[in-house]
């Protein structure tokens, strides 16, 4: 049985953006895995952040990982500008792209590794002709768009059925979770399959710790489950 800790992801949309270098040089002195970067457009969730030139000022300072997560409307438009700002992993939605397959591979062919995320109302068999081209699939456990929200218990169980479908399919992709990846619940999330936490607000942002304790207790509260 897998027992390898889980990876964290640090979205830096929970950072203090007047002192995101102060951030990521805690985040990698506390020894996160990867650095999250939360795209979204107002078109495919209720919110406007971050872009490429944001992501390109972060490859300049840091040599960690870069996972980077459209949620945005015809992701295909944009992958220029998010692979030639530095991207490591790039991740779109099922629900965004009439051109699943295309883009993923337009996703390799530039350089990065291929990701694909679903909302936790989209069933897993949305990805069923698509398994085959990724790295890793995202679970989301709340509605894409902001972050503090409650976990949609239901998406839990979609963690371990995702695990038995990209097996079954040979597949050894990633299985990242997003949303509410609390210390309460993260060892649920590790239980039942995920690989790679993205941590915001609920753990390694959580008010009233340093970075540096909110890592360290979230790897405290998974450090004991076994997937």
């Amino acid at each position: 049985m897998d027992t390898q800790p889980p990876k964290i992801s640090a979205s830096l949309m929970c950072a203090d953006l007047c002192n995101v270098e102060r951030d990521v040089r805690a985040l990698e002195q506390a020894g996160v895995d990867w650095l999250h970067f939360d795209i979204m457009d107002g078109r495919f969730v209720p919110n406007i952040t971050l872009g490429p030139d944001f992501v390109r000022a972060v490859r300049a300072i840091s040599d960690l990982p870069l996972d980077v997560h459209l949620m945005v409307e015809e992701p295909e438009r944009y992958l220029p500008q998010f692979l030639d700002a530095g991207s490591d992993i790039l991740a779109i939605h099922v629900e965004a792209t009439r051109h699943l397959r295309r883009t993923l591979q337009l996703i390799r062919e530039g350089g990065a590794r291929p990701a694909l995320c679903l909302n936790p109302a989209t069933p897993l068999d949305a990805i069923e002709y698509a398994a085959d081209l990724i790295d890793m699939l995202v679970i989301m456990t709340v509605d894409p768009g902001f972050a503090g929200q409650k976990l949609i218990p239901t998406a839990l169980p979609k963690i371990a059925e995702a695990k038995e479908l990209l097996r079954a399919r040979g597949s050894d992709a990633e299985i990242q979770v997003d949303g509410n990846v609390s210390f309460e619940h993260a060892p649920e999330m590790v239980a039942q399959g995920a690989t790679v936490l993205v941590a915001g607000s609920s753990s390694v942002f959580r008010k009233g710790l340093s970075i540096e304790e909110g890592v360290k207790r979230l790897r405290a509260a998974v450090a004991t489950q076994e997937r």
